[in-house]
């Protein structure tokens, strides 16, 4: 039976500084995005994207994602506690991030990047998706050191124990979720993207592989206490993923239509 390690959340301390684990999990999803947007700028010039491109949209994206992440924890899953004291918004040390309120907020930025830059928006969506998953796989791994967003208990042989929990021995669903929506899904888009693909398919197969991955992987994953199984027995997390998995397949349906497609380099 495997325990928790039970680690330091913080990973430096510089007098009075504190640099948390999960901060450094968001630097390296960061960095990683950096590094595969010049990779394909480099391998795909015709996309039309410059260095400055990439790292003004980066900016964006870091604004939308954090802005989004927080308001997305406080209206999909505490908006009641948040509305009787709303000043527990900034109180950002008590943790409290929505991976959907999150892609609301970068969804959001890369229309306002795409407008300022008169690009079409699914340029913008298409040239950005294969670069997010490494970065989702990191917050998870994140999570994982905090000993957060635990599984539900299990009998499988590297069932887990969270001491700061229980003493059950639950599923690691966190290292679940680094493995699919990290390094699954971006072998899912990186690979797709390699060949010239219709305006919006990678956004919609984005949409697609997410929500199937993220759908799944919450049967292992232990519900919000505050809210517990939501209708048809399904978590918070799964309802809000059906709205994407429909999506991309729309979106994916309309990029393969005949009479519209048109083709890009991933």
């Amino acid at each position: 039976m495997f325990v928790h390690p039970q680690f330091d959340p913080v990973a430096i301390q510089l007098g009075p500084i504190a640099i948390r684990w999960y901060g450094l999990m968001y630097l390296i999803g960061f960095v990683a995005g950096v590094l595969l947007g010049r990779l394909r700028i480099r391998k795909h010039p015709d996309l039309g994207w410059s260095y400055r491109d990439l790292d003004d949209l980066l900016f964006y994206c870091v604004i939308g994602v954090v802005l989004g992440g927080r308001l997305g924890y406080v209206f999909f899953y505490k908006f009641s506690e948040y509305w009787h004291d709303p000043l527990k918004l900034f109180y950002v040390w008590e943790g409290g991030m929505s991976f959907h309120g999150g892609f609301l907020g970068v969804i959001l930025a890369m229309a306002v990047f795409a407008w300022r830059r008169k690009r079409h928006w699914f340029d913008v969506t298409d040239f950005l998706a294969p670069l997010t998953p490494l970065g989702l796989g990191a917050g998870r791994i994140g999570n994982f050191i905090n000993g957060e967003l635990w599984g539900r208990p299990a009998d499988v042989p590297w069932a887990m124990i969270f001491p700061g929990v229980d003493s059950l021995p639950r599923h690691p669903s966190q290292l679940y979720e680094a493995c699919l929506e990290g390094l699954v899904l971006f072998l899912i888009l990186w690979l797709f993207s390699r060949r010239p693909r219709p305006l919006g398919a990678v956004s919609g197969l984005f949409l697609v592989s997410y929500g199937a991955l993220r759908f799944g992987v919450e049967y292992t994953r232990e519900p919000d206490y505050f809210l517990g199984l939501l209708q048809l027995g399904l978590t918070m997390g799964q309802w809000l993923c059906l709205p994407m998995i429909v999506g991309g397949i729309v979106m994916l349906a309309w990029a393969y239509w005949p009479r519209g497609a048109r083709q890009r380099p991933g």
